[in-house]
């Protein structure tokens, strides 16, 4: 017969937290999915969710080595960054028409606000969370008011 082990206090509010990170990152992916971009719903609320997995890792095994949380998030960061990467895309019909760069960044964003939240600063996700919807909804009502002095006539 196996044994269950009852989890412990920290154990379910981790399990919290990684919950809040997938749901943080699908509200972001909600925000690129309106805008018709394809990394959408599912692709944000799994980079959130990945990356607070793995941050969670050194916490759920007790990790003695001071380094350990630092070089998690290190790598959390440079493969969320590959990711975004192939988001990047040069138009050919547009010239030097990049496409792709803020749904990279908006990748690279939700994995950290999934770093952010399983360490614990939940005041200071909700206001990061915030800044980065609010961000991805304004500025381009901001740019479109606003054309650049160079800008070529459409």
């Amino acid at each position: 017969m196996g044994v269950f082990i009852q989890p412990s206090r920290t154990e379910w509010l981790l399990a919290l937290r990684i919950v809040c990170a997938a749901i943080v990152g699908a509200l972001i992916g909600w925000n690129r999915h309106r805008a018709g971009k394809p990394a959408g719903v599912g692709t944000h609320a799994l980079v959130a969710l990945g990356a607070a997995i793995f941050v969670s890792v050194p916490v759920i095994s007790g990790a003695s080595h001071p380094d350990a949380l630092s070089r998690v998030i290190q790598g959390v960061a440079t493969g969320v960054g590959f990711i975004g990467a192939g988001e990047i895309f040069r138009d050919p019909g547009a010239g030097s028409r990049v496409t792709g760069l803020t749904t990279a960044a908006a990748l690279w964003a939700t994995a950290a606000l999934g770093v952010t939240i399983v360490c614990g600063s939940l005041l200071a996700s909700a206001v990061l969370a915030i800044l980065v919807l609010g961000i991805l909804e304004l500025a381009p009502r901001l740019e479109r008011r606003m054309k650049p002095r160079d800008a070529a006539p459409p």
